[in-house]
């Protein structure tokens, strides 16, 4: 009985230390790792920067502090931004892992940023990273969901947001998909979505780190 228990913990960790994030695996064994972060203001702002610094507190805490992020990311900007900066934002911090958001603002119709512009972008980034470091680990993230002028300066934002799970899966990045759990904020009501976003765009720092941070953590534990 003894036996099968320790085969049955053995699988067990074996499955869960295959499910997770090399950035994760790597902490666990214990090398000092270097994370960024890279968007718009979703992660810049005052609530990016909660969500931020919740993730990071969370795995310094769990992994004896080896872990540094840099917050590349910058308020107003978009995927077209992040090509021209990736080399002093991005590359010059020699990361181990990279989390990309770029959907927000590639949504907002004055930056006339196409989808297929979007995908050269996004994909160009990817590429970069990868020709800098192959064994980089690149994350793409889908946010929440933009209310009133800000939805309607972003009509297609969804669609967006599917590029990102497109990409996701073609090239076999991991996603974190943060908007199915704004929209069920939201499909309890306005009210309640505004209690979390305030301006109907930004989350605020306590909205980030009770929504965006745990899902963040979650996903890098679980790497899938």
């Amino acid at each position: 009985m003894k036996i099968n228990l320790l085969i049955i913990s053995l699988t067990l960790l074996t499955i869960v230390s295959q499910a997770q994030t090399q950035l994760v695996k790597n902490l666990q064994a214990g090398k000092a790792q270097t994370l960024v972060v890279y968007g718009t203001s979703l992660t810049a702002g005052a609530g990016g920067h909660a969500w931020v610094d919740s993730v990071s507190t969370n795995l310094n805490n769990k992994y004896n502090n080896n872990l540094t992020v840099y917050n590349a990311a910058k308020s107003a900007m978009w995927s077209t931004w992040g090509v021209q900066h990736l080399e002093d934002s991005v590359i010059s911090k020699k990361p181990d892992a990279v989390l990309i958001e770029f959907s927000m603002n590639d949504a907002f119709l004055n930056y006339k940023t196409s989808r297929e512009l979007a995908e050269l972008n996004l994909n160009y980034m990817i590429d970069r990273i990868k020709l800098f470091n192959p064994d980089c680990e690149i994350i793409l993230q889908t946010m929440d969901i933009a209310l009133d002028k800000h939805a309607a300066d972003r009509p297609e934002l969804t669609t967006y947001y599917d590029l990102y799970r497109q990409v996701a899966k073609k090239r076999k990045l991991l996603l974190i998909d943060h908007y199915p759990h704004w929209k069920a904020i939201l499909d309890k009501g306005k009210e309640e979505y505004l209690k979390y976003v305030p301006d109907g765009l930004h989350p605020d720092p306590d909205g980030a780190r009770k929504i965006i941070a745990p899902y963040v953590v979650e996903k890098l534990m679980e790497g899938k």
